[in-house]
């Protein structure tokens, strides 16, 4: 029997692995796109397959607008990995175990996700990894940016050391760019949480030492989103720490994804 890939624009394959064990979705931070996790797959155990989410605005969908609130944001990417116009009761991204990483506005992302999953299809991750953002339920401390004028906001993206100053320099790379990350900053700095029963799965969250964007303690507070088990990582770096201390990170992730893949192959072995 042969399947068939059919394309889709929210999703990056960039090493299709069809006989992964488990599939890794990596959701990207604010003004990001599935570029930064172009190379993960080269670093993470051959039973894992990267699949990157790319947002309105970039890459694959250069030509559609952002969103600006999450809840609707999550719903298309909801309907991006369960669609499937010949088979609509296959899911076809998610017929296997999967696991989510997000940082920072991709962290709110997946765990709004997760959520959504459970709730319509009663699906979970087998492992949620959050990176570089304090935990949802802890009210952002900082006035919002997404509003301010070019110069402030520009001057904000400075701050955060995100950016390259060669890129903020560029008058007119930054005319293209500050819509969508401006959108981006709406929809964290828009998003309400509500209060819902853990998740069932386990959440691994990474920060950055020098991070002034989340502390030890707002991220050691998202140990109260999960019924499972909770650990968490620091590494030396600022909020980008997941590129300072990149090849740190996809160590630590390796083997967690490791002992997730053996578990699960020991699980199907027994079940065969």
């Amino acid at each position: 029997m042969t399947t068939t890939q059919t394309f889709n624009s929210w999703l990056t394959y960039t090493k299709p692995n069809p006989h992964a064990s488990v599939r890794l979705f990596c959701f990207p931070y604010a003004g990001g796109s599935s570029i930064i996790f172009r190379t993960w797959a080269e670093s993470l155990p051959k039973t894992v397959e990267v699949c990157s989410i790319e947002l309105p605005g970039r890459g694959t969908q250069m030509k559609s607008a952002p969103f600006s609130r999450l809840k609707p944001l999550v719903g298309a990417i909801a309907q991006a990995l369960t669609r499937n116009q010949f088979a609509p009761a296959l899911l076809p991204h998610l017929n296997k175990p999967f696991a989510f990483f997000g940082h920072s506005m991709g962290a709110v992302v997946s765990f709004e996700l997760a959520r959504l999953l459970r709730k319509q299809y009663g699906l979970e991750p087998v492992q949620m990894f959050v990176s570089g953002r304090r935990a949802p339920q802890i009210p952002d401390p900082d006035p919002p940016i997404h509003a301010l004028s070019e110069p402030e906001f520009i001057e904000e993206l400075r701050r955060l050391n995100g950016t390259p100053e060669a890129l903020l320099e560029n008058a007119e790379l930054m005319q293209l760019l500050v819509p969508i990350i401006r959108a981006d900053f709406e929809v964290l700095e828009t998003y309400v949480y509500t209060t819902e029963p853990p998740l069932d799965c386990p959440i691994t969250a990474f920060g950055g030492l020098q991070d002034q964007e989340a502390n030890c303690d707002e991220l050691q507070a998202w140990r109260e989103q999960t019924n499972a088990a909770f650990s968490l990582q620091m590494f030396k770096g600022d909020h980008f720490f997941l590129h300072s201390a990149q090849s740190l990170l996809l160590q630590s992730l390796s083997q967690e994804l490791q002992q997730i893949t053996s578990k699960i192959d020991r699980l199907q072995l027994n079940s065969d």
